[in-house]
């Protein structure tokens, strides 16, 4: 952790939020996927746990939102890298593992507005219902959780050219949306299918963010899910900023 400064924290994140462009499609994609898929009155009237449907779907795209602002934030090193800037950091006393945590930070930044604009939108539109220590307790999970996919996002933006980071990206997180149940329940399809899911990047960190809205019984494989592939993409980001940068 070799030059670990909040400092440089800071002037990651104003560098991160004048991409407006990012900002902006980052915030409004999940907004507008709730109140397409989350405003449904049927929704509002069934139950999910301690809250109802509405609640659980606002969840969802709170993660979504989280998710994709994360990895773009973390996938963006890949036009530092385009710049030259990675390998001059080399030549600096920052350590890989503190610039990989630098860089995992500011794109929780995103990531938090990301989760407070869909969860905004539930409140102004009166349809997710659920007791108020739940709201807090939710949003914090899919917060500190899509911690994750700003490691996943650092490993992809050092490993593609930054032409092509974004774009597979994209597809990526469709996929593991899917695969982790965050759009269609896995009960839906068959077993052989359900097991795989269980090992995508996405699935234990699904489950973990509505449990404490469903409750029911607790599966420590989602937590052993979670870290399994933080540890991957961490280390990942690692042995790609140091191969990246030995030409220095």
């Amino acid at each position: 952790m070799g030059g670990f400064s909040f400092s440089v924290v800071s002037l990651e994140v104003r560098r991160l939020l004048r991409n407006r462009r990012t900002v902006i499609f980052t915030l409004v994609t999940p907004v507008v996927f709730f109140l397409l898929f989350g405003l449904n009155s049927a929704y509002a009237n069934q139950r999910a746990g301690h809250g109802n449907v509405s609640a659980f779907i606002m969840i969802s795209m709170a993660l979504y939102g989280a998710v994709v602002s994360t990895t773009s934030g973390g996938a963006m090193v890949s036009v530092e890298r385009a710049a030259g800037w990675s390998r001059q950091l080399r030549v600096t006393p920052l350590s890989p593992l503190a610039y990989i945590v630098i860089k995992m930070l500011t794109a929780l930044v995103l990531g938090l507005a990301a989760v407070i604009a869909v969860y905004a939108a539930g409140v102004l539109t009166h349809k997710p219902s659920m007791p108020l220590h739940l709201w807090v307790i939710t949003g914090l999970c899919v917060w500190i959780g899509s911690l994750l996919f700003a490691a996943f996002g650092l490993f992809i933006g050092y490993l593609l050219p930054s032409e092509n980071v974004m774009q597979v990206n994209g597809f990526i997180l469709m996929l593991f949306s899917f695969g982790g149940g965050l759009f269609i329940p896995l009960s839906q399809f068959s077993p052989g299918i359900r097991t795989g899911a269980e090992f995508t990047p996405l699935y234990g960190l699904n489950q973990l963010v509505h449990y404490p809205l469903v409750g029911g019984s607790f599966a420590w494989t989602w937590a052993v899910n979670l870290v399994v592939w933080l540890v991957i993409f961490v280390a990942g980001a690692v042995w790609r900023f140091r191969r990246d940068t030995a030409r220095v």
